[in-house]
């Protein structure tokens, strides 16, 4: 990410946004289970949020660095992995949930962002939801992004996208400036 994106994960004001704003409209009427999996939790700006929501956290996350400020800061609360989203060091049908926010553009290619679709069905318990949001592209999201990978998902592809891997149920809204998911692992 460009200095400027590191800026605004790590920073009080987005970890605000994202418990008042972004978790609560990605997850509304979501009931998550007790055993969550975030991929890409990055800074750990949803973690407060989705601990009101779940019995137990689990983080994959890429960045090793960003592993370990996880680990530093929310180590007692939530169990952190490093690992990649799209090959999650996890078991098979464990998980009640899966969830992720704004990092699927972050992601280099849309065959990677399948395969973290993919995972995600792997990793879910038969009815477990796969749940989140990401950006909408626009000029001033690929300004904000200059130096960045940046990959938007289109709305228009992502439900046939997660129904090609498995998931049943999908639904896709999209707001002002973001798209919410939400898709089941069939029973």
């Amino acid at each position: 990410m460009n200095i400027f994106h590191r800026l605004l994960c790590r920073s009080s004001m987005w970890e605000k946004t994202s418990a008042t704003r972004i978790v609560p409209w990605a997850l509304s009427g979501l009931d998550l289970g007790a055993d969550t999996v975030e991929i890409g939790p990055g800074y750990g700006a949803n973690v407060s949020a989705l601990l009101a929501r779940t019995s137990a956290l689990t983080g994959v996350e890429i960045d090793p660095v960003l592993a370990a400020r996880l680990r530093d800061r929310h180590g007692a609360a939530m169990t952190v992995i490093d690992g990649d989203g799209a090959e999650m060091p996890l078991p098979t049908g464990r998980f009640d949930s899966v969830v992720c926010f704004t990092m699927l553009h972050h992601v280099p290619t849309p065959g990677r962002q399948d395969a973290v679709f993919a995972e995600a069905l792997r990793v879910l318990r038969p009815g477990g939801v796969f749940a989140g949001s990401d950006g909408l592209d626009g000029r001033m999201f690929r300004l904000m992004h200059l130096g960045d990978t940046c990959v938007p998902v289109p709305p228009e592809t992502a439900a046939d996208r997660l129904r090609r891997i498995g998931f049943t149920d999908v639904e896709i809204d999209t707001g002002a400036s973001s798209f919410r998911f939400r898709a089941r692992r069939p029973e």
